[in-house]
């Protein structure tokens, strides 16, 4: 599977924040902002958007209101499943190191 490197956090925090279901570029800034209390700026945001958009991971929906919501894809969510697993699979190790769990 193709991977996105060095942009994954922007990338995978607007794959999430699109799992919910389709938004807008600034409903997905603030929804990111919301839950990790990390702001993307629109240089960030529509660098990964369109990196997201070229590997088929998202696509843009018809334009609504002057404002171009996105969707996740099937092969995004498989994407994002995958990175998910990978995430769970470190944390937990660093948790059980440390005692935690």
């Amino acid at each position: 599977m193709q991977s996105l490197d060095r942009f994954s956090e922007p990338a995978l925090f607007i794959l999430i924040s699109l799992a919910e279901g389709e938004k807008h570029g600034y409903a997905i800034m603030e929804d990111v902002e919301k839950h990790y209390q990390k702001k993307l700026g629109p240089g960030t945001l529509y660098g990964a958007i369109s990196r997201l958009e070229k590997l088929h991971f998202i696509e843009a929906m018809p334009l609504q209101n002057r404002r171009k919501p996105y969707k996740v894809t099937e092969s995004g969510k498989a994407y994002l499943e995958e990175r998910l697993k990978e995430l769970e699979q470190v944390t937990s190790l660093g948790w059980r190191r440390l005692g935690l769990l």
